[in-house]
């Protein structure tokens, strides 16, 4: 019983680590992507951070995938913008932040996070990277 117990929590753990995405994870699943950038790209995508210029590759490895995304279309053509948001609650708790539990909709279910069901759950956006020709134009991070 003792085994049993120590495997389903080791089970759980690994399961709870896996399930996090992070910049170096990331790297790992794409070493081709990432070994074709110069050092100074490298450190910034390990850093988590992102520049002008970065192609859309470079962007998910170093942010994930966006929780939004959009186009618009202006003077200078057709651009898409990324967004990457949180959940807060009305005291400006933070609840998550992320791409990985927005599949997880509707109640009942055991794996059913408790930031859905919070009463006044609100996204807030704090990071957006705008792309014009598969190039990052611009970048926005908030900054409170």
């Amino acid at each position: 019983m003792k085994t049993l117990l120590s495997f389903l929590m080791l089970a759980g753990g690994f399961v709870l680590l896996t399930g996090c995405s992070t910049p170096q994870s990331r790297i790992n699943d794409n070493p081709e992507v990432f070994a074709r950038l110069t050092p100074e790209q490298q450190q910034l995508i390990k850093d988590g951070k992102v520049a002008i210029g970065f192609d859309m590759s470079m962007v998910k490895l170093a942010l994930g995938d966006a929780d939004r995304v959009r186009t618009r279309t202006d003077s200078q053509g057709v651009s898409e913008i990324w967004s990457y948001v949180t959940y807060e609650g009305d005291d400006g708790m933070l609840l998550y932040r992320g791409y990985y539990h927005r599949y997880y909709y509707g109640g009942g279910s055991p794996f059913y996070p408790y930031y859905l069901g919070y009463p006044s759950r609100r996204e807030h956006e704090h990071f957006r990277v705008v792309f014009r020709n598969g190039r990052v134009v611009s970048i926005e991070n908030e900054t409170r």
